[in-house]
C-alpha cells in the first residue's frame, strides 16, 4: 500500500515538474499576428512600412481595439511625420503618431503608433485587415537610414509575420517583442504574460498600450473632409491618394502657363498646429520665362453646400527680394465648367491689384465667368500672419468670415449651383518690375462639413478633436 502511494505521489510530482515544458510546447496561438513588408530600401527619403493585422484568435476582434507599434531610430534631432497611402480599411479610419519613449533602445528610440476608428470594422477568426501602406519621413527632406531601425527588414519584400513590430489588444501586449525585452506570450486560458521590464513609454496614459485600456475611437461622421497636409513633397503618392493635385497645366489666372510643382512643399513649421504646413511659393524675376506660380487643387470629391474652412498664413512681404508685387494669395472653390458656373473666392492681395490699393481681401461669389457677373466685398486691412477663413453655403446663402468676424453674405443666383473643387494658390496679377523675388503662402489645415453651417468655434472644436486623436486625413464625402 505504501509503495503504491509513493508511486502515485512520485508520478504526480513528476507531472508538476514537467508542466512548464508542456505549457511551453502547447501554448495557445497569439490573439493577433502583425505582418510586415518593406516598401523602400534602407536609405530612402521616405520609409514605406506595410503592415497587416491577422486575427489568430478564436473570437471576432474589433480593429478599434488594436494598436500597432513600428520601431525606428531617429537620425539626428529632426522631427518625424507619417501618412497613410492606402489601406483596405480606408486611410480615413487610421490614426497615428510618432513617439519618443522614455526608455529608448539602441535601435528603437522612437516608434510609430497606429490605431483604428470603429469605422475600420472587425476581423473574424483567421481574417486579415488587408494591406496598410504607411510612409514615415522627415519634414526637413533629409534621407532616412533604416539599417539601425528595429522594425525594418529589407529582406521582407513580401508580407511576413514580424516580431519586431508589436501589437496590442485593448491595451494588452499580445504580439511581438518590445525593445525593453518584454515578449508577448499567451497561456492556455488566453491571458498575456511577460518577461523582463516593461519600462515607461512616455506616451499619454489615455492611449498608451499596456498602461490603460484605450477607448475605441468612433468612426468619423459622414460628410466631412480634413487634411493637415502631412506629406513629404509634391510627388508624395499619399497627396494624390487623398484627392489633391499639384497643378502644372497651362492657363490662368495670373501669368498664364507658369504653373509649376517647384513651388509646392510641406515644410516643418513651429507656429502651425501639428508642426507641418503646405507651402505655396510664387517666384519671378519680372519676366514670364522665369515666373513660377503654385497651386494645389482637389480632385475626385464632390463639394457643394456646407462649411469650408482653412487656417492660412498670409504674407505682406516677399520671403526674398523686393516688395511691391501685385501678388494674390487665394483660397477658393470653383466649378469645372461654365454651364452652371459656381465660385466662392477668398483672394488676399497685400499690395493690391487691378488698380485697387492694398492690403485687401476680396471675397466674391460668382454667377458667370463669361460675363463677369458677381458680387464682391472688399476688406481693406492687413492680414499678415495666421487666420482661419470660413465660408458657409447653406439654405441659399453663402457667408464669408475671417477669424469668426463676418464679412458679407450673398444669395439668389450667386449661390453655388454645381459641385466645385477646392483650390489654394499663390500667383502674380502682373509683373511690375524686374529683380528676383519669392512669395510664400502657407496652409495649416483644411476642413469641410457637407451637412451644416458651422461657426468658427464649432469648426475649431472639430479640428482640435481630429488633431487630438492623431488623425491627419479624413474623407467621408461621396466621391465621383
Amino acid at each position: 500500500m505504501f509503495k503504491t502511494l509513493f508511486l502515485v505521489i512520485a508520478v504526480a510530482a513528476g507531472g508538476l515538474a514537467l508542466y512548464p515544458e508542456w505549457r511551453a510546447a502547447h501554448q495557445a496561438p497569439p490573439q493577433l499576428t502583425i505582418r510586415y513588408k518593406a516598401g523602400s530600401p534602407a536609405t530612402a527619403a521616405v520609409a514605406q512600412p506595410w503592415l497587416e493585422v491577422v486575427n489568430t484568435s478564436k473570437k471576432r476582434v474589433l480593429l478599434s481595439d488594436v494598436t500597432i507599434r513600428y520601431y525606428f531610430t531617429g537620425d539626428g534631432a529632426s522631427s518625424y511625420a507619417f501618412n497613410c497611402v492606402q489601406a483596405a480599411v480606408g486611410c480615413s479610419n487610421i490614426a497615428g503618431e510618432t513617439v519618443a519613449p522614455a526608455d529608448p533602445g539602441t535601435t528603437a528610440d522612437r516608434y510609430l503608433q497606429i490605431s483604428f476608428t470603429t469605422g475600420a470594422g472587425s476581423l473574424a477568426p483567421g481574417a486579415k485587415s488587408g494591406a496598410i501602406g504607411l510612409q514615415l519621413y522627415r519634414p526637413d527632406g533629409r534621407k532616412l537610414n533604416q539599417l539601425n531601425d528595429r522594425s525594418f527588414n529589407a529582406a521582407d519584400t513580401t508580407f511576413q509575420a514580424s516580431r519586431m513590430v508589436t501589437g496590442y489588444l485593448r491595451g494588452a501586449h499580445v504580439w511581438g517583442d518590445e525593445p525593453t525585452g518584454r515578449t508577448s506570450s499567451t497561456g492556455p486560458t488566453g491571458s498575456t504574460g511577460s518577461t523582463g521590464s516593461t519600462g515607461s513609454t512616455g506616451h499619454a496614459a489615455a492611449s498608451a498600450p499596456g498602461s490603460s485600456v484605450p477607448r475605441p475611437r468612433p468612426a468619423h461622421p459622414r460628410g466631412i473632409v480634413f487634411d493637415d497636409f502631412h506629406y513629404s513633397g509634391p510627388d508624395d503618392p499619399a497627396l494624390h491618394a487623398h484627392g489633391w493635385l499639384v497643378r502644372t497645366s497651362p492657363g490662368g489666372p495670373g501669368i498664364h502657363d507658369t504653373w509649376s510643382a517647384a513651388g509646392v512643399s510641406f515644410p516643418a513649421e513651429k507656429s502651425a498646429v501639428g508642426g507641418q504646413v503646405m507651402q505655396l511659393r510664387a517666384t519671378t524675376d519680372g519676366t514670364k520665362a522665369s515666373t513660377k506660380q503654385a497651386e494645389v487643387q482637389s480632385s475626385g470629391t464632390d463639394f457643394l453646400t456646407g462649411t469650408y474652412a482653412a487656417r492660412i498664413y498670409f504674407n505682406d512681404k516677399p520671403t526674398s527680394g523686393r516688395n511691391g508685387d501685385h501678388v494674390n494669395e487665394s483660397f477658393y472653390t470653383i466649378s469645372p465648367n461654365n454651364s452652371r458656373y459656381s465660385e466662392l473666392d477668398n483672394e488676399y492681395m497685400p499690395n493690391g491689384g487691378w488698380g485697387a490699393p492694398g492690403p485687401k481681401l476680396d471675397t466674391t461669389s460668382w454667377y458667370s465667368a463669361d460675363t463677369g457677373d458677381r458680387v464682391t466685398h472688399k476688406l481693406v486691412s492687413s492680414l499678415q500672419g495666421w487666420h482661419t477663413m470660413v465660408i458657409t453655403a447653406v439654405h441659399g446663402v453663402a457667408t464669408y468670415s475671417v477669424d469668426g468676424h463676418k464679412l458679407f453674405s450673398s444669395g439668389g443666383k450667386y449661390f453655388p449651383r454645381q459641385n466645385m473643387s477646392i483650390n489654394f494658390n499663390t500667383w502674380f496679377v502682373d509683373l511690375p518690375f524686374t529683380g528676383p523675388r519669392a512669395w510664400d503662402m502657407q496652409v495649416n489645415w483644411f476642413y469641410y462639413n457637407a451637412d451644416k453651417a458651422q461657426s468658427l468655434a464649432d469648426v475649431q472644436k472639430s479640428v482640435n478633436g481630429l488633431y487630438g486623436s492623431g488623425t491627419h486625413y479624413v474623407n467621408t464625402v461621396s466621391k465621383h
